[in-house]
């Protein structure tokens, strides 16, 4: 077959004009499966190239270089809690200053409180305005830090999974490939839920920051502070959750097939670093997360990945119920403005708890089958001890009754009044002479 005339394919637009350019071979020679091989070598170069940029995205939406959170003092999102946070800190350094001159009577305790107070005013309204900057650049070294070990380290999941795409034996199998595209679409889904929860929880911690640090003009209460930066911090690390898969990547290089089981247990890691790291609305959206699952498939493998990740609990309005409950959004917020208020020197009110109607009915459901056999073994064990149970005034006999101080005495007949011999009167005690 003579070559093709370059002219004729210059009006097709790439990639056809290379196809069209190109020595295919002809039909039905040895030669013809070159265009056809060329095709497939495409196919599994861009099904790669789709893999690492679900890696990449995955990568950049669980530790982000960026926050939604502001990142100077001047923001018009912080501006007006930095404002009322400094302005309620002076407020409070104001009152306790007022009370301190009324009560000056009371001498040096009085002045070590007016001291601290004016210590931890300045303190407080310093750090009002360092919060967004401190924020961003925490965030910059742990988006830093998770794209490092993940990104540059061959023993993490993500890099043994680029390195198997390309040397690993079943690098050139389709449904190897397949079944490991199919896991990084799944963990990119995952991942955009997680980019959602700490961007919107670091945004509300960040704009509380004021509020919080005004708490300790009041004379240093640090309770909520500390655990305000507490929840902060645990949303800020909760992609390094994730490390705890990389002890295992070891044994799955070389195999697709295993990354993705590994990629699967990273998702349900993914599922309890909602549960776990975000605050308040974690519980729920994992929950809503499991629920959407197990509504799409019935397949049990996936089942139990999300119930590893988001496991069964009951909520918790405002005491404790029994194990593996949760407090509902607003017992948890209440319970964390409970801890501010302290520290603003107001008592809070301490509010019983109670588990919401559809986990009462849950529980209920779910303790029937237990409460019913431990009613039956109550049972079984009042009937096995009823029958040696006997009165022992029903046969007209004495119990016996032990005494310290020599043999026992022997019991008065039935017939007799059954009163007992008289005690000797208390004295020194003499030995006996053999």
């Amino acid at each position: 077959m003579p070559d093709k005339d370059p002219d004729n394919c210059s009006g097709l637009d790439e990639p056809a004009r290379s196809y069209c350019e190109g020595d295919t071979g002809g039909s039905g020679g040895v030669g013809g499966g070159g265009g056809g091989g060329d095709v497939t070598d495409g196919a599994v170069t861009s099904v790669k190239e789709l893999a690492n940029s679900l890696i990449k995205h995955i990568k950049e939406q669980l530790a982000p270089g960026k926050t939604w959170a502001p990142e100077k003092a001047d923001s018009g999102l912080y501006e007006p809690f930095l404002w009322l946070g400094q302005h309620l800190a002076v407020a409070i350094f104001i009152c306790v200053v007022v009370v301190c001159a009324l009560t000056a009577w009371q001498g040096a305790p009085r002045l070590r409180q007016m001291g601290a107070s004016t210590g931890w005013a300045l303190v407080a309204v310093a750090g009002m305005a360092s919060i967004p900057g401190a924020v961003t650049l925490l965030n910059k070294a742990v988006s830093t830090a998770f794209q490092t070990a993940f990104g540059t380290d061959e023993s993490t999941l993500f890099g043994v999974i680029e390195h198997d795409l390309k040397h690993g034996a079943d690098a050139g199998n389709p449904l190897g490939i397949l079944i490991i595209i199919a896991a990084l679409a799944v963990a990119l889904a995952f991942s955009a839920l997680v980019f959602m929860t700490r961007q919107l929880g670091i945004l509300a911690f960040v704009c509380m920051a004021p509020l919080v640090l005004a708490s300790l003009t009041r004379g240093g209460d640090t309770s909520a502070v500390r655990a305000w930066a507490g929840r902060l911090l645990g949303l800020m690390f909760a992609p390094f959750a994730l490390l705890l898969v990389a002890p295992f990547v070891q044994f799955a290089k070389g195999s697709l097939v295993v990354d993705a089981v590994l990629l699967v247990a990273a998702d349900a890691l993914m599922l309890r670093m909602i549960f776990h790291g975000v605050p308040y609305i974690g519980p729920r959206v994992a929950g809503a997360a499991r629920a959407l699952v197990e509504s799409r498939t019935d397949h049990p493998l996936a089942r139990a990945v999300v119930r590893a990740g988001a496991p069964t609990v009951y909520e918790r309005e405002n005491l404790p119920r029994g194990p593996r409950t949760v407090d509902t959004p607003g017992r948890a917020a209440s319970q964390d403005g409970g801890v501010l208020l302290g520290a603003y020197g107001l008592k809070p009110r301490q509010q019983p708890g109670r588990l919401t109607t559809m986990s009462a009915v849950a529980q209920t459901g779910h303790d029937a089958a237990r409460r019913a056999q431990i009613i039956q073994a109550r049972r079984e064990a009042q009937a096995a001890v009823s029958p040696s149970a006997s009165n022992p005034r029903a046969t007209g006999a004495r119990t016996p009754t032990p005494s310290t101080n020599g043999p026992v005495p022997p019991p008065a007949p039935a017939s007799g009044p059954g009163t007992a011999p008289a005690l000797r009167p208390s004295g020194p005690t003499r030995p006996n002479n053999p």
